[in-house]
Protein backbone atom coordinates (compact mmCIF):
# COMPACT_ATOMS: atom_id res chain seq x y z
CA UNK A 1 0.00 0.00 0.00
CA UNK A 2 1.50 3.72 -0.84
CA UNK A 3 1.01 5.41 2.39
CA UNK A 4 0.60 8.97 0.76
CA UNK A 5 2.08 12.33 2.81
CA UNK A 6 -0.31 15.15 3.72
CA UNK A 7 0.29 18.14 5.59
CA UNK A 8 -2.39 18.96 7.87
CA UNK A 9 -1.35 18.82 10.73
CA UNK A 10 -3.00 17.19 13.97
CA UNK A 11 -3.75 19.53 17.03
CA UNK A 12 -3.92 18.82 20.69
CA UNK A 13 -7.71 19.34 20.34
CA UNK A 14 -8.17 16.47 18.73
CA UNK A 15 -5.92 14.28 20.92
CA UNK A 16 -8.23 15.83 23.74
CA UNK A 17 -10.19 12.28 23.77
CA UNK A 18 -9.58 9.08 25.52
CA UNK A 19 -7.12 7.04 24.54
CA UNK A 20 -9.09 4.23 23.13
CA UNK A 21 -10.75 6.45 21.09
CA UNK A 22 -7.89 8.27 19.52
CA UNK A 23 -5.32 4.96 18.87
CA UNK A 24 -7.29 3.44 16.60
CA UNK A 25 -7.67 7.03 14.79
CA UNK A 26 -3.83 7.07 14.78
CA UNK A 27 -3.73 4.22 12.74
CA UNK A 28 -2.43 5.78 8.93
CA UNK A 29 -1.55 8.91 10.27
CA UNK A 30 2.18 10.07 9.90
CA UNK A 31 4.05 10.67 12.56
CA UNK A 32 6.91 13.30 11.68
CA UNK A 33 10.57 13.28 13.26
CA UNK A 34 13.19 16.16 13.10
CA UNK A 35 16.41 14.90 14.10
CA UNK A 36 19.76 16.23 15.87
CA UNK A 37 21.04 17.43 12.56
CA UNK A 38 17.74 19.01 11.14
CA UNK A 39 17.02 16.01 9.31
CA UNK A 40 13.02 15.08 8.53
CA UNK A 41 12.02 11.50 8.16
CA UNK A 42 7.87 10.48 8.07
CA UNK A 43 6.67 7.49 8.83
CA UNK A 44 3.32 5.64 8.83
CA UNK A 45 1.47 4.90 12.44
CA UNK A 46 0.48 1.11 11.69
CA UNK A 47 -0.27 -0.39 15.37
CA UNK A 48 -1.37 1.36 18.35
CA UNK A 49 -2.31 0.43 22.05
CA UNK A 50 -4.28 2.71 24.43
CA UNK A 51 -3.85 2.64 28.21
CA UNK A 52 -6.22 4.71 30.09
CA UNK A 53 -7.44 5.00 33.84
CA UNK A 54 -8.85 2.40 35.66
CA UNK A 55 -6.70 0.24 33.26
CA UNK A 56 -4.14 -2.33 35.60
CA UNK A 57 -1.29 -2.12 32.42
CA UNK A 58 -1.50 1.64 32.42
CA UNK A 59 1.58 3.12 34.36
CA UNK A 60 -0.63 5.79 36.12
CA UNK A 61 -3.22 2.79 37.47
CA UNK A 62 -1.91 3.28 41.43
CA UNK A 63 -0.57 6.94 41.76
CA UNK A 64 0.89 9.86 40.41
CA UNK A 65 4.98 9.98 40.49
CA UNK A 66 7.93 11.39 38.73
CA UNK A 67 8.24 8.78 36.60
CA UNK A 68 4.40 8.97 34.71
CA UNK A 69 3.92 12.72 35.71
CA UNK A 70 3.61 13.74 32.17
CA UNK A 71 0.65 11.30 31.49
CA UNK A 72 -1.34 13.32 33.82
CA UNK A 73 -0.21 16.72 31.53
CA UNK A 74 -2.28 18.61 28.49
CA UNK A 75 -3.02 16.02 25.39
CA UNK A 76 0.31 16.73 22.58
CA UNK A 77 2.55 15.69 25.09
CA UNK A 78 4.90 12.84 24.21
CA UNK A 79 5.37 10.27 26.77
CA UNK A 80 8.61 8.19 26.41
CA UNK A 81 9.66 5.64 29.02
CA UNK A 82 12.80 3.07 29.15
CA UNK A 83 12.27 -0.84 29.35
CA UNK A 84 13.87 -3.61 30.10
CA UNK A 85 17.19 -0.81 30.90
CA UNK A 86 17.87 -0.45 27.08
CA UNK A 87 14.66 -0.03 25.27
CA UNK A 88 12.37 3.43 24.46
CA UNK A 89 8.84 3.09 23.92
CA UNK A 90 7.07 6.83 22.74
CA UNK A 91 3.47 7.37 23.95
CA UNK A 92 0.84 9.83 23.04
CA UNK A 93 -1.01 11.90 25.87
CA UNK A 94 -4.50 12.24 25.39
CA UNK A 95 -7.71 13.40 26.69
CA UNK A 96 -8.05 16.08 29.21
CA UNK A 97 -5.43 17.60 31.38
CA UNK A 98 -4.93 15.70 34.74
CA UNK A 99 -6.46 12.60 33.04
CA UNK A 100 -3.68 9.91 32.99
CA UNK A 101 -4.27 8.53 29.13
CA UNK A 102 -1.79 7.50 25.99
CA UNK A 103 -1.46 5.61 23.27
CA UNK A 104 1.72 3.41 22.60
CA UNK A 105 3.15 3.38 19.13
CA UNK A 106 4.34 0.16 18.75
CA UNK A 107 4.94 0.16 14.60
CA UNK A 108 5.27 2.29 11.98
CA UNK A 109 5.71 2.21 8.23
CA UNK A 110 8.66 3.73 6.27
CA UNK A 111 8.61 4.03 2.58
CA UNK A 112 11.70 4.58 2.00
CA UNK A 113 15.81 4.96 4.12
CA UNK A 114 17.77 8.69 3.74
CA UNK A 115 21.36 7.29 3.37
CA UNK A 116 21.93 9.33 6.50
CA UNK A 117 19.89 7.50 8.75
CA UNK A 118 21.54 3.87 8.04
CA UNK A 119 24.11 5.01 10.83
CA UNK A 120 21.07 4.72 13.82
CA UNK A 121 20.65 1.24 12.53
CA UNK A 122 22.40 -1.40 13.97
CA UNK A 123 25.12 -3.71 11.95
CA UNK A 124 23.62 -7.28 10.90
CA UNK A 125 25.42 -9.71 8.62
CA UNK A 126 22.33 -8.93 5.80
CA UNK A 127 20.46 -5.30 5.42
CA UNK A 128 17.60 -5.84 7.07
CA UNK A 129 14.27 -5.33 5.55
CA UNK A 130 13.03 -1.12 5.40
CA UNK A 131 9.35 -2.74 6.41
CA UNK A 132 10.68 -4.33 9.67
CA UNK A 133 12.96 -1.35 10.89
CA UNK A 134 10.44 -0.08 13.20
CA UNK A 135 7.93 -2.87 13.94
CA UNK A 136 7.65 -2.70 17.44
CA UNK A 137 8.15 0.02 20.33
CA UNK A 138 11.74 -0.30 20.75
CA UNK A 139 12.92 -0.35 17.11
CA UNK A 140 11.28 2.63 16.54
CA UNK A 141 12.28 4.29 19.14
CA UNK A 142 16.17 3.19 18.06
CA UNK A 143 15.89 4.10 14.54
CA UNK A 144 14.42 7.60 15.42
CA UNK A 145 16.56 8.69 18.12
CA UNK A 146 13.60 8.98 20.61
CA UNK A 147 14.81 8.68 24.07
CA UNK A 148 14.13 9.96 27.83
CA UNK A 149 15.15 13.36 26.77
CA UNK A 150 12.11 13.41 24.63
CA UNK A 151 10.22 12.81 27.71
CA UNK A 152 7.25 15.64 27.75
CA UNK A 153 8.55 17.15 25.13
CA UNK A 154 5.22 18.56 23.13
CA UNK A 155 4.27 17.67 19.22
CA UNK A 156 4.30 20.43 17.09
CA UNK A 157 5.64 21.67 13.58
CA UNK A 158 9.61 22.82 14.64
CA UNK A 159 9.91 20.61 17.33
CA UNK A 160 11.46 17.33 17.60
CA UNK A 161 8.24 15.43 16.39
CA UNK A 162 4.82 16.39 14.89
CA UNK A 163 1.48 14.10 13.95
CA UNK A 164 -0.75 14.73 10.71
CA UNK A 165 -3.32 13.53 9.28
CA UNK A 166 -3.75 11.25 6.28
CA UNK A 167 -5.58 12.17 3.76
CA UNK A 168 -9.29 11.62 3.47
CA UNK A 169 -9.06 9.14 0.79
CA UNK A 170 -6.51 6.88 2.63
CA UNK A 171 -8.48 6.97 5.98
CA UNK A 172 -11.31 5.34 4.27
CA UNK A 173 -9.43 3.08 2.38
CA UNK A 174 -7.85 1.40 5.59
CA UNK A 175 -8.19 -1.60 6.77
CA UNK A 176 -8.16 -1.49 10.83
CA UNK A 177 -7.61 -4.92 13.16
CA UNK A 178 -8.76 -4.68 16.31
CA UNK A 179 -7.12 -7.08 19.18
CA UNK A 180 -6.36 -7.41 22.39
CA UNK A 181 -2.90 -5.60 23.75
CA UNK A 182 0.53 -7.51 23.97
CA UNK A 183 3.82 -7.53 26.08
CA UNK A 184 1.42 -7.08 28.62
CA UNK A 185 0.51 -9.19 32.13
CA UNK A 186 -2.30 -7.45 33.50
CA UNK A 187 -5.15 -5.62 31.47
CA UNK A 188 -5.03 -8.30 28.97
CA UNK A 189 -8.90 -8.94 28.12
CA UNK A 190 -8.78 -5.32 27.17
CA UNK A 191 -9.10 -4.95 23.02
CA UNK A 192 -6.96 -1.96 22.96
CA UNK A 193 -4.64 -2.51 20.63
CA UNK A 194 -5.31 -1.78 16.70
CA UNK A 195 -2.92 -2.27 13.59
CA UNK A 196 -2.80 -1.90 9.78
CA UNK A 197 -4.28 -5.16 8.13
CA UNK A 198 -2.02 -7.07 5.88
CA UNK A 199 1.18 -4.59 6.72
CA UNK A 200 4.15 -6.23 7.01
CA UNK A 201 5.40 -3.56 9.21
CA UNK A 202 2.88 -4.34 12.14
CA UNK A 203 5.06 -5.88 14.85
CA UNK A 204 3.51 -9.19 15.74
CA UNK A 205 0.25 -10.05 14.51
Amino acid sequence: MNLIQTNEIINNTWLERPSPEVAPDLVGCTLVRRMSNDQIIRSTIVETEAYAPGDPACHAYRSRTPRNAVMFGPPGMSYVYLIYGMYHCLNIVTDADGVPSVVLIRALQLESVPDWLWEYIPKQKSKPKISRLAAGPGKLCRLLDIDLSLNGSPLGVGRPMWLEHPTRQLQEDLQIVQKTRIGIRKGTELPWRWYLANCDAVSKT
